[in-house]
């Protein structure tokens, strides 16, 4: 096999270790837990289930750090193409990942609130409830914001699959597509949030290029020629 092909592999290796957790942490923990509308019920669920809710936790913290490994991969198979892009996008990846580092203070500041510290004794609990949700649509607002650079970051990524000869040019536009939903997703969330759900489910076909690209690394590999790989 190929260097380049070891390469590419790893990276769909790393684009599976990063999606499953991000998955589990951003969508089916939210959706087991949080009662929309309902501090008191939420609060209730965390508490009863303090693991799931702490695994959750965790699950961000991993995706985030596999997809600095994942784009750190990526920089090193398509460096050559152009650095100037290469450079962009793990730029763009070493934003997310800080600002959903910090994100996950709003979770841990939730769970507190909920649990009810000693400290906490000046608040009775529906207080404490509602800042608990406080926290989480801080949290979810934070998602609002690092969703930008999710799709930020695929735009030079995009463009450097188109570039490169040795992936599929089809690839890098359907990223360039996923760029573009991503930010107009997250945009929508901040800006106009009354419409949120609507664009989210507009531009969920584009949300699909990370996935295509994900499967040809690690089945296809790379086209390369050894020269190329030398």
């Amino acid at each position: 096999m190929r260097a380049t092909d070891k390469i590419a592999r790893v990276a769909g290796g790393l684009y599976i270790l990063m999606g499953a957790p991000a998955v589990f942490g951003l969508m089916y923990v939210p959706r087991k837990l949080v009662v929309p509308g309902s501090a008191e019920a939420t609060a209730n669920n965390v508490v009863a289930d303090q693991m799931l809710f702490r695994l959750g936790i965790v699950a961000e913290l991993v995706a985030a750090f596999f997809l600095l490994l994942l784009v750190m991969t990526l920089h090193r198979l398509l460096s050559y193409v152009n650095r100037n892009l290469a450079r962009l996008m793990v730029g763009m990846v070493l934003v997310s990942v800080a600002i959903s580092f910090v994100n996950v203070l709003n979770s841990i500041a939730a769970l507190t609130l909920f649990r009810g510290a000693d400290y906490l004794a000046v608040l009775d609990k529906p207080q404490r409830d509602a800042l608990g949700m406080l926290f989480l649509a801080l949290h979810r607002q934070g998602i609002g914001v690092v969703g930008i650079f999710w799709g930020l970051w695929l735009l030079p990524f995009g463009i450097l699959v188109m570039r490169s000869g040795f992936l599929p040019r089809l690839l890098g536009v359907l990223l360039i597509l996923n760029c573009v939903g991503y930010v107009a997703a997250s945009l929508t969330t901040l800006t106009l949030p009354v419409y949120a759900d609507i664009v989210s489910r507009l531009v969920m076909p584009t949300l699909l290029g990370e996935l295509w690209i994900m499967l040809w690394l690690l089945i296809k590999g790379t086209r390369l020629q050894s020269s190329h790989a030398a």
